[in-house]
């Protein structure tokens, strides 16, 4: 099943504050955000848990 995260989920989930990650978005290290309205966004829970597990990888060398 796919799941849309929010931005307070995708917050809580990274350990990031909101300019931070659209910082690493704009430089195309975190994954893009999908448009489900006219006013609002989401991330793919699957990519920001693969990002999460790159990081967990990277980290330990």
């Amino acid at each position: 099943m796919t799941r849309i995260l929010r931005l307070p989920a995708v917050i809580e989930r990274t350990g990031k504050p909101r300019p931070s990650i659209y910082r690493m978005i704009k430089e195309g290290i975190f994954p893009k955000q999908i448009k489900l309205g006219e006013r609002s966004v989401g991330w793919l829970e699957s990519e920001v848990d693969e990002w999460i597990k790159q990081c967990i990888e990277k980290s330990q060398g």
